[in-house]
């Protein structure tokens, strides 16, 4: 399997948060969908604070991802990130089962175009 992408990594391994939705327009020019696997392959965010504070981070850092990338990978990212953001809205912080399993089925969606 190929080496997973380092935002996608940081979502796996903390196991905090969670949800999804669809691209907002973006005024700046996107990247390649070369360009946006670079990209995220060479991302090194990090989240830091308590549950909650790491799943908003997680979230607002997947939206910003999604306003940059390529549209065919921009659309999985921001799934992530409404999914991030409701975990960050819950009373712990951290995903369900059903969270991750979208998380998941996202983070596949990348793969698909970043091989």
């Amino acid at each position: 399997m190929k080496k997973l992408l380092p935002a996608v990594v940081v979502l796996a391994a903390t196991l905090l948060t969670g949800c999804g939705g669809t691209p907002a327009p973006s005024a700046t020019p996107r990247m390649s969908v070369e360009e946006s696997c670079k990209f995220l392959n060479t991302d090194t965010f990090v989240p830091t604070g308590s549950d909650k504070e790491k799943a908003g981070q997680i979230g607002q850092h997947y939206q910003e991802v999604a306003d940059k990338v390529a549209p065919e990978i921009a659309e999985p990212i921001q799934s992530m990130s409404d999914i991030m953001k409701q975990v960050a809205a819950s009373a712990t912080g951290r995903q369900t089962s059903e969270q991750l399993t979208q998380l998941r089925q996202q983070m596949d969606k990348i793969g698909q175009h970043c091989k």
